[in-house]
């Protein structure tokens, strides 16, 4: 995903900075507020990528910095008092519902959060990762407790669980891993069983709008569902730069070729090729293009959901146009 991340300005920076520790401040006070309900605030250790933080066992204003720890929150049961949006959106993503998203504030975008704005909120918990925020953490920490993972896509499932951790919410995480092995498994049978998934070679090529043509390898988040789901990868995947991707021009669209091919777009589809390519003899000349086996879905679900609320989405359109 391309998305600045120099858009702060010193001033902004100072002035973010400045509000946070006021604010963070005022948020120890009241954590070690010790005569009210069933006693002292309490807190719990977690280990995230930058050291042991200390969070409290029950956060009720938590702000999410990208879209994984956002469907982690709503697939926990956490309503998120603030989050960012991807560069090329200005909203939450729709797969997610919209009763459920309508009273988040918008701190920004991904990677590019407005600390201002996050300070405002008072949050007693952030979560984010150290790829996207991890430049900024000391702001951060300034402002509540922020709890890192190292990335995200391939490690979706790992980050949950400490996300889980975080949001003290343990056991409802169990539930929601094993309602998604439930669906897994289901959607395989449906598809005709495990030794035809394995037999199906799988695509997923994304046209980004500004950059090349992306065959996905298998270390990102669909190249995880799908490697669930058992499906067979064409050999071009192996050969995808540290497992995310293997990117072609227009002109060598050919070597996506498979059984089956999922695509989806990021950015205007006209700028980023898609209708272009797709209407080339080369893509044309693709078995999944013959056998009408070549499928568009959305980018902002397959691709940048990385949550189980997003796959669980993901699970059962690809049952409804692999069975339809």
């Amino acid at each position: 995903m391309a998305i600045s991340l120099r858009r702060r300005g010193l001033a902004l920076g100072a002035l973010s900075l400045a509000g946070a520790l006021t604010l963070s401040a005022c948020g120890s006070s009241d954590s070690g507020d010790k005569g009210s309900g069933s006693g002292a605030a309490k807190t719990h250790t977690v280990k995230t990528a930058m050291g042991d933080v200390k969070v409290p066992v029950n956060p009720k204003r938590v702000v999410v910095l990208d879209t994984g720890e956002l469907d982690s929150a709503l697939t926990l049961g956490v309503q998120p008092v603030g989050g960012t949006h991807s560069a090329s959106e200005d909203s939450f993503p729709s797969y997610l519902p919209a009763s459920r998203t309508k009273d988040i504030k918008q701190v920004g975008e991904i990677a590019n959060p407005n600390l201002e704005t996050v300070a405002s909120l008072k949050p007693d918990l952030i979560l984010t990762s150290k790829v996207r925020d991890g430049d900024r953490y000391e702001q951060l920490r300034a402002i509540a407790p922020t709890v890192m993972t190292e990335s995200t896509g391939t490690a979706w499932k790992e980050n949950f669980q400490l996300h889980a951790e975080a949001l003290g919410k343990q056991a409802e995480a169990k539930k929601v891993v094993a309602d998604y092995d439930a669906h897994v498994a289901k959607v395989t049978e449906a598809i005709g069983g495990k030794a035809k998934a394995a037999a199906t070679e799988v695509n997923f090529v994304r046209f980004v709008e500004g950059a090349d043509i992306r065959i996905y390898g298998k270390q990102n988040y669909i190249g995880s569902v799908l490697a669930d789901l058992g499906m067979g990868r064409p050999a071009i995947t192996d050969k995808a730069k540290d497992g995310f991707s293997y990117d072609v021009s227009p002109e060598k669209i050919d070597l996506a070729d498979a059984d089956v091919v999922f695509t989806s777009t990021y950015g205007d589809p006209a700028k980023a090729g898609t209708t272009k390519t797709m209407n080339s003899g080369l893509w044309k000349g693709l078995k999944a293009s013959k056998d009408g086996k070549v499928f568009k879905v959305d980018d902002r679900l397959w691709i940048a959901g990385i949550g189980y609320t997003a796959a669980g989405k993901i699970l059962d359109e690809f049952q409804a146009k692999m069975t339809g």
